[in-house]
């Protein structure tokens, strides 16, 4: 037997009317293929669903842009494409407009352009409070830099105390070890330069005597030869 007909009308259950539309939907796409490859025909189907998603075919080596402007040449008195044309004249002026407006506010924010003597009242105080606003923003721009700086500084001041830190505590461990250095603070003219080109602590060592075994005639000898002194060897 064979399939009865159906009424056509709009199927209320969402359910079924979603399947049907998807299996009539890939039936008509084969159907549009078959037309295509069987007598070499360009063939295009737009549809879109209730939910406004779009499914198309197109003949392979086709575009849609191509099919339309065929159509529309085959047409010849149909511009479909006129209106968006216009539409993008349009927007294109609007555009233009906003940009003037913007070139202008800026001369006239640059001090270019713009004769105090022919701005009404209002247009002062605009001026004014424009201006005031730009202000506020360059101001609180700044002091952003600066606090930034600034806590960068501060990091790399408090990072550079903490390795200063390690070092002379590793150097008093090493003093520790080696009991003939000697580790002291200097105060000389020497030590106030290096303290002055940002040192903050200049730390001087010294040997004693007694583990030199030097000769009495020292001070005789060479400079090249002269023993180690306490500005021999620093560390800031």
């Amino acid at each position: 037997m064979g399939r009865g007909k159906i009424e056509i009308k709009l199927i209320e259950n969402p359910t079924n009317r979603q399947v049907t539309y998807s299996k009539r939907r890939n039936g008509i796409f084969k159907k549009a293929h078959e037309l295509s490859v069987l007598c070499d025909a360009k063939v295009s189907l737009i549809m879109f669903s209730k939910n406004n998603k779009m499914h198309e075919y197109i003949s392979p080596g086709l575009t849609t842009k191509k099919i339309i402007d065929q159509y529309q040449k085959t047409l010849g008195d149909i511009d479909l494409w006129r209106s968006h044309y216009e539409k993008m004249l349009e927007n294109l002026k609007k555009l233009k407009d906003i940009n003037n407006k913007l070139r202008r506010q800026i001369r006239h924010r640059i001090g270019e352009g713009l004769d105090l003597d022919d701005l009404s009242f209002q247009q002062l105080r605009t001026l004014e409070e424009d201006m005031v606003a730009s202000i506020g923003k360059i101001r609180e721009r700044k002091f952003h830099v600066i606090k930034t700086r600034t806590d960068t500084c501060k990091k790399k001041v408090k990072s550079l105390e903490q390795m200063n830190g390690n070092l002379l505590l590793e150097l008093k461990e090493k003093c520790v070890i080696h009991p003939q250095f000697i580790l002291h603070d200097e105060g000389d003219e020497e030590s106030a330069v290096a303290l002055a080109n940002g040192a903050s602590t200049l730390y001087a060592f010294c040997q004693h005597h007694t583990h030199l075994n030097l000769p009495h005639h020292a001070e005789a000898l060479p400079q090249q030869q002269q023993p180690f002194k306490t500005h021999d060897l620093r560390l800031a």
